[in-house]
């Protein structure tokens, strides 16, 4: 059972020869300092094995963080060196750090220096003009030099200006052909690709050429395409589970969720597209759109929205 309130809105998925994890959207690091951590930083024991995205470029600040999130109980932590929006890059993180690669060595030295779990890297392929092959190689070798070994890689460059962030995931075209040069050049780092998987199909023939494949969006909006991981990928027993009984299983979640003060809407639009593809799903949306926000509503919402399906 994952966490579908509003604190982790978002989520990614890594699939890797050895492992899956789940990946949390970008946590700053001054909202963790400055913030509210249990807000930020608590998870279900169902969510791990659980990655923590920080968002940061001072290493004392990053290394801080990461301790923390270690003593929270997450299983990695990843440094977004991707995100290209304007508050990223006032805040001089994200994508626009592809450009300083010295300082993404010293942030990750900093932060595996002082915690136990791995420290990873997730980045683009360039920005701007900066987004040659060589460029890219040279900015995975000087973080590797300090120990990296795992960088998850989206497959596009980012245009720091002139580009939405919504626009920088669609605009620019994938070159899945530098990540899989990346995983030649450096044989010996764990390369994982990124950007524009859309199914299990795609991913197989990824993990042809890298070692492992992270789903971003598609999970999101197609979160039951995982249903077949474990018997593609790992050999094991295909899930007999059905999209009404992810839901049944969701109840008691919903019901501690609302007793702790949450709402209902909290944990519903992110189960919006769960029955994507399947005869009812318009009205189990609708039905889940115009119902769970409102005051007193509860768990009975999403079982009246099964009935569409």
């Amino acid at each position: 059972m994952l966490d579908w309130t509003d604190r982790h809105c978002r989520y990614f998925y890594r699939l890797m020869t050895k492992k899956t994890l789940l990946y949390t959207e970008m946590v700053t690091t001054g909202a963790i300092i400055h913030g509210n951590q249990q807000r930020h930083l608590q998870f279900n024991p169902e969510e791990n094995p659980l990655a923590l995205q920080l968002g940061g470029s001072n290493p004392i600040d990053l290394t801080t963080c990461a301790k923390i999130a270690e003593q929270y109980g997450y299983a990695e932590i990843n440094l977004n060196v991707g995100c290209p929006s304007d508050r990223v890059q006032n805040g001089a993180f994200g994508a626009c750090l592809m450009a300083k690669p010295e300082l993404v060595a010293d942030c990750f030295d900093a932060m595996q220096q002082q915690v136990s779990i791995p420290v990873t890297v997730k980045s683009r392929i360039g920005i701007d003009e900066m987004d040659s092959f060589e460029e890219l190689a040279a900015f995975i070798a000087t973080i590797a030099e300090t120990g990296c070994r795992t960088f998850i890689i989206h497959a596009r460059k980012a245009w720091l200006q002139g580009l939405s962030p919504k626009q920088n995931r669609e605009i620019p075209p994938l070159k899945y052909d530098y990540v899989y040069r990346i995983k030649q050049q450096f044989p010996h780092l764990n390369i994982v690709i990124n950007g524009g998987i859309s199914d299990l199909q795609q991913a197989e023939r990824h993990l042809q050429q890298v070692d492992g494949v992270m789903l971003g969006r598609e999970v999101y909006q197609r979160p039951f395409i995982l249903n077949d991981v474990d018997e593609k990928f790992y050999g094991c027993t295909p899930s007999a589970l059905t999209r009404r009984q992810v839901i049944e299983a969701l109840i008691p979640y919903i019901q501690k969720h609302m007793s702790n003060g949450g709402r209902l809407n909290n944990i519903t639009r992110h189960v919006l597209g769960l029955f994507h593809g399947q005869k009812g799903a318009k009205g189990w949306r609708r039905h889940l759109s115009e119902n769970a926000y409102k005051q007193g509503a509860d768990e009975t919402v999403l079982l009246e929205a099964l009935d569409y399906t």
